[in-house]
């Protein structure tokens, strides 16, 4: 789960009422509390994703485990020319790395069992076109979708299926804050076929069908989510 309006709260609640078993992790302790209110039997873990040790604790005796959204992901928008030491640190350590980490031990639990099971990676259409002031976001997000190829090529033989989800701007607390100026908005909007942005729900119900066996046969896979934005 990430925030109030979330991809990851979203995810949850989906989840959650298709009766699935979930673990939330957040670094927000707040939105662990209200989600759990919300969706009695979540189970919760507060860690922040960025800080390897702490995520080796609190994660490496999760499970068993058969489906796994990496959702947790910043943002952290600076001129190329002002790109600082810290922002590249957080960013890639939480987009990237984190990602790495967290499907290590959810993958080697599936192994251990001899189980099947579903990764999915959210993405973004950054990935795949640049944006102003997005250099550090665009390259965790390209290195997010040859890691999702390269893990769907070495978990494929143990029956693990990793495919990303590519989303344009999503109207979650994030995408606000991000999106909020009607003259930027407007511009990535002119560039979107359907002419809006995601909604929430629009990335959930794809997660919902990688998570699936609807989708299996699918592996390695790039999933836009963006109005035709990769299109045009």
């Amino acid at each position: 789960a990430a925030l109030p309006a979330g991809i990851g709260r979203g995810t949850v609640q989906a989840l959650h009422a298709a009766g699935v078993q979930v673990v939330a992790v957040s670094r927000t302790q707040a939105d662990l509390d209200s989600l759990v209110r919300e969706c009695p039997g979540v189970e919760p873990v507060c860690v922040d994703l960025g800080d390897w040790e702490a995520t080796e604790r609190a994660l490496g005796n999760v499970g068993p485990v058969d489906l796994l959204v990496n959702n947790a992901g910043v943002a952290l928008l600076q001129p190329f020319l002002e790109v600082t030491k810290e922002a590249y640190d957080t960013s890639f350590n939480v987009n990237l790395r984190a990602v790495i980490q967290v499907s290590q031990i959810v993958a080697k639990g599936l192994i251990a069992r001899g189980a099947p099971g579903s990764i999915v990676n959210i993405s973004s259409q950054a990935s795949q076109r640049a944006l102003t002031n997005h250099s550090v976001y665009c390259s965790t997000k390209g290195a997010m979708d040859m890691l999702t190829k390269a893990m769907a090529l070495e978990l494929g033989p143990h029956k693990i299926r990793v495919n990303a989800v590519n989303p344009t701007v999503v109207m979650t607390p994030m995408g606000q804050a991000n999106w909020s100026n009607p003259q930027k908005a407007k511009t990535m909007l002119d560039r979107i076929p359907l002419g809006k942005f995601a909604e929430v729900e629009n990335v959930v119900d794809i997660i919902l069908f990688l998570l699936s066996d609807r989708s299996s046969m699918t592996t390695g896979s790039t999933v836009p989510v963006d109005g035709g934005f990769l299109a045009s």
